[in-house]
């Protein structure tokens, strides 16, 4: 597993008008090729009427999975310009499909390219960007006369409280980077004069906003 990565939010899409053509950009988190193509499938089905649905994805830690399609503009002239800019913007796990709806002025090959990767630009903007970051849970055990003080040093210092289970004794969960997990724990038992219990829980991506 990655680190980290970058990735859009989620649901985006953006429009813009260039020498009357519509092009409307559609963005989306995908983590599987599977994903990919039934979104891709679900705007064309939503824009059937449109005069292309070009798209572009990349997929996976090591970008292993990437396809364009121009769906019937001039070959190289939409779907490469889409994936290279999610290849621009090192983003991964996202899928792109810029609907054109043609308005009646020939763009020319160099102006495609232009066209599309604007609107797939500006989706990506709109929609926004997370970096995902592998984080893991630390538990921290303490009593209740401790609460106070661990709490605000973790508030603090920006540590990231997943949550707090109040129990016999006081049980917090805390996010934190898997390569920094023993000297936040060796903070903790400081910080509680050796009166805490520190142990090791599950590894996730956490999002943080870029």
């Amino acid at each position: 597993m990655l680190p980290s990565y970058l990735t859009v939010k989620d649901y985006g899409e953006h429009e813009i008008i260039i020498e009357r053509s519509r092009f409307i950009a559609h963005v989306q988190r995908a983590e599987t090729e599977e994903q990919a193509q039934e979104f891709i499938a679900d705007i064309k089905r939503r824009h059937r009427d449109a005069t292309h649905n070009c798209s572009a994805y990349l997929i996976g830690e090591t970008d292993h999975i990437q396809k364009a399609n121009d769906d019937g503009e001039p070959s190289g002239t939409a779907g490469v310009p889409i994936l290279e800019v999610l290849k621009k913007k090192k983003l991964k796990d996202t899928v792109i499909v810029v609907t054109r709806y043609f308005g009646g002025i020939k763009l020319g090959a160099g102006g495609l390219i232009r066209a599309y990767g604007r609107s797939a630009s500006e989706g990506i903007n709109t929609t926004g960007i997370v970096e995902r970051r592998l984080m893991r849970v630390v538990h921290t055990t303490i009593d209740y006369t401790l609460l106070g003080k661990i709490e605000n040093e973790l508030r603090s210092s920006g540590a990231h409280i997943r949550n707090i289970h109040y129990l016999d004794k006081v049980e917090i969960e805390t996010l934190v980077e898997d390569n920094e997990t023993a000297p936040f724990m060796e903070r903790m038992v400081d910080l509680a004069n050796g009166q805490c219990d520190c142990r090791l829980g599950e590894v996730l991506y956490v999002e943080f906003e870029r």
